[in-house]
């Protein structure tokens, strides 16, 4: 099972003393998160699947109280790093784990570029060669193989997740998959609407003021204003509300301000023919829309799949994008490997697979809608969401941005959710989520299992979980 793999390191590692391997700003405050770390046996080994591969893994095993599981963890961006504190979690919690860098070095797409063999890699391949071998080295190791086997993983980890449900359905039981980010042109479509035209560009200084305009516009639809967006598809707001009545000023947004921000707003749609392309960002994420089109360019993620990907030239110009052709060039299979958007999962769910989606509505990096047309798309492949909710279930949390952080209840514990799910029966209905200033917990609130919504009780602490109710 080893086969096209070469062991680099084994060692065990006392209680404490991991270190991260790179070295650099910020290394020494990383390595505190790994201080509680049980003694472990770690193990890193590089995998050449094909001539042009030369994928890295790590697979940590505790060296006591295993609780007989695996827990692999995903990337995020262009990976091209070892999840090392994502395998801290997991080894804490008593599982053997594993993580890959996906083939690379480096968070650039770069790698890319004539390479196809490394593109494979970072879109499955790695993932799933990790699995396996990793899966071997537990059964050496300990003498069996593990009883149950999850992904954790958000972003690209979420997307990575999903891959390997719908390409190799037998390597897990259990599937977290937090805001998964299949590849489209969003940033394009962003920096179309806030840099090409220098009077368009609205400066990060403006977006607290959009964004409180964008609450107070949508804050209680949900019955309860908490300074939360409930579900932002269930109200309108218009940043014309916003344009400035006497020259720009910090407070207002010039007309081609708005008119940007209505672009952000709006799904991208074929200039040609007006249909729609994909969605774009929600009201509730402005504070991080700088991460999408901050200037000069647009977002490194989505510019290196064009780049490197789509037009295999390093130096392509994001200003000659068309949104007719150049999309439907970015779109085709051979572009879009990586991508995990095939709703057909029964292979997975056949062996009582577990699926469990999140998502955060104020994510600025990845659309929450496309997570949502996703998962409804799993449902109706399924036959409806009688047949599908012992299956696949998804979880939006209102005020959480991307994987996390953000001004609601963003930290929850999805793993136990999955482990109840898989190997006691409990589907998820709702998971308490909480909310931390300066490490001190100051609010809970439930997040309900899609489509339901927490509801305000109509009394009780606003800030408290047991003050709402999953409708």
């Amino acid at each position: 099972m080893l086969d096209h793999a070469t062991v680099t390191l084994a060692e065990v590692v006392e209680p404490g003393a991991f270190r991260l391997p790179e070295t650099g700003r910020g290394a020494a405050a990383q390595n505190n998160a790994f201080k509680e770390l049980p003694r472990f046996c770690r193990v890193a080994a590089t995998l050449k699947p094909s001539s042009d591969s030369d994928i890295k893994i790590e697979v940590w095993l505790p060296a006591v109280n295993w609780n007989s599981k695996y827990q692999a963890v995903g990337n995020g961006g262009w990976a091209g790093v070892i999840s090392y504190s994502a395998m801290a979690q997991a080894v804490t919690r008593g599982y053997a784990t594993s993580s890959t860098d996906t083939g690379h070095v480096g968070g650039s797409g770069s790698f890319a570029l004539g390479h196809p063999e490394k593109l494979i890699d970072f879109s499955y391949r790695s993932e799933h060669e990790m699995t396996v071998k990793a899966k071997a080295i537990i059964d050496a190791f300990y003498g069996s193989a593990p009883r149950l086997s999850y992904w954790n993983g958000c972003s690209t980890g979420g997307r990575q997740g999903l891959k390997e449900a719908q390409m190799f359905p037998n390597d897990y039981d259990g599937i977290i998959a937090g805001a998964p980010a299949n590849r489209t042109a969003i940033s394009l479509w962003i920096a179309d609407a806030v840099l090409r035209d220098p009077a368009s560009y609205i400066p990060p200084t403006k977006y607290p003021m959009i964004h409180q305009a964008a609450v107070a516009a949508c804050d209680a639809h949900d019955g309860l204003k908490d300074g939360l967006i409930g579900d932002p598809r269930k109200c309108h707001f218009d940043p014309q509300v916003l344009v400035c009545k006497n020259g720009d000023e910090p407070s207002c947004l010039t007309a081609p301000q708005v008119k940007a921000a209505k672009q952000i707003y709006s799904p991208a749609v074929n200039p040609r023919t007006g249909k729609e392309l994909f969605a774009s960002l929600v009201p509730g994420t402005e504070l991080g829309w700088g991460v999408q089109a901050l200037g000069p360019e647009p977002s490194s993620n989505i510019y290196d799949q064009y780049r490197y990907v789509v037009f295999k030239d390093p130096n392509w110009d994001w200003k000659t994008f068309n949104f007719d052709k150049d999309v439907e060039t970015g779109n085709r299979p051979e572009n879009l490997l990586m991508n995990a958007t095939d709703p057909n999962m029964k292979p997975f769910f056949s062996h009582n697979g577990k699926l469990l989606l999140y998502h955060g509505w104020s994510d600025p990096n990845v659309p929450t809608l496309n997570t949502i047309k996703y998962y409804e798309n799993v449902v109706e492949n399924l036959g409806g969401s009688e047949k599908a909710s012992d299956r696949v279930r998804l979880f939006l949390a209102p005020g959480m941005g991307h994987c996390g952080g953000g001004e609601g209840p963003n930290q929850f514990d999805q793993v136990t959710a999955l482990e109840q799910w898989v190997e006691k029966g409990k589907a998820p209905d709702v998971m308490t989520a909480s909310h931390a200033t300066n490490g001190k917990v100051d609010r809970t609130g439930p997040l309900c299992r899609y489509p339901q919504v927490a509801t305000y009780n109509g009394s009780g602490d606003p800030n408290d979980a047991a003050s709402f109710t999953c409708k």
